[in-house]
């Protein structure tokens, strides 16, 4: 069995995503957390194999949830799931150390493929988004100029 812990701060959408994987012979879902900041503690306390990880989130988003799993359980794979399609957000989730990025929208069959497939040890990227990443090119931003504009969106 593929031990899997949802993260994502809308209760509806984890829900909906549960008893879909719930369906499948060999995945369990054994955790779900509706905060960033709470997905290491809950992948360790569940002994998960794959965290499936939403964006936005409160405490710490996806990304940084990945980066920190990534960290201290390396051997925990993170595939993240959002609405947000953006080809910035699938550059830094592959940096920070994620095994895919799908959106929402995918089908549930293909979703619990690519549970299986980064168990596996594979990597997942929603084809669109990856050419969407490669023809895009790099964030011309700095690091410091992207943490100011974060700021300023946050007031």
């Amino acid at each position: 069995m593929i031990r899997i812990l949802l993260a994502d701060d809308q209760a509806l959408v984890r829900g909906a995503l549960a008893a879909l994987l719930q369906l499948e012979p060999d995945i369990d879902v054994v955790a779900e957390v509706g905060r960033g900041d709470e997905v290491v503690a809950a992948a360790r306390a569940a002994d998960v194999d794959v965290c499936l990880l939403d964006i936005e989130m409160p405490g710490v988003d996806g990304i940084e949830a990945a980066r920190l799993l990534t960290a201290e359980l390396p051997a925990v794979r993170s595939i993240i799931v959002t609405t947000f399609g953006r080809p910035g957000y699938v550059r830094r989730a592959l940096e920070a150390g994620t095994s895919g990025f799908v959106v929402k929208d995918t089908p549930a069959g293909e979703l619990a493929d690519a549970v299986r497939a980064v168990h596996a040890g594979r990597r997942i990227v929603d084809p669109s988004l990856a050419a969407d990443s490669i023809v895009g090119g790099t964030n011309p931003l700095s690091d410091r100029e992207r943490e100011i504009l974060r700021a300023s969106l946050a007031g």
